[in-house]
């Protein structure tokens, strides 16, 4: 006579317990907050605000240059000219208005 033995249903639990720990971390690891897609998310929002703050540094300098020549200290005739031209609107008379 032969005896059938069934598997072990603790044994089959357990195995099953271990795939679906396995998996959640692995979802936790990929997907998660700390994942790797969330990573190269960081990665990209990283570059684009360097390059904004390389955009803004490059404007601001722009902007103390043009304060430093109408400063005071400096004064930049030319640049005061063409503010002054700019704000008020005037001309010479020996320029000529294009449109």
């Amino acid at each position: 006579m032969t005896h059938r033995t069934r598997p072990a249903l603790g044994g089959l639990l357990f195995f099953a317990l271990l795939l679906s720990v396995g998996a959640y971390f692995t979802f936790a690891a990929v997907q998660g907050d700390y994942g790797l897609f969330r990573r190269a998310e960081i990665k990209v929002e990283a570059e684009a605000l360097r390059a904004e703050l390389a955009k803004l540094e490059a404007e601001v300098a722009r902007m103390e240059n043009l304060t430093l020549r109408l400063s005071d200290d400096y004064l930049d005739l030319d640049l005061l000219d063409e503010r002054a031209r700019d704000v008020l609107g005037l001309l010479r008379p020996d320029e000529v208005v294009v449109r």
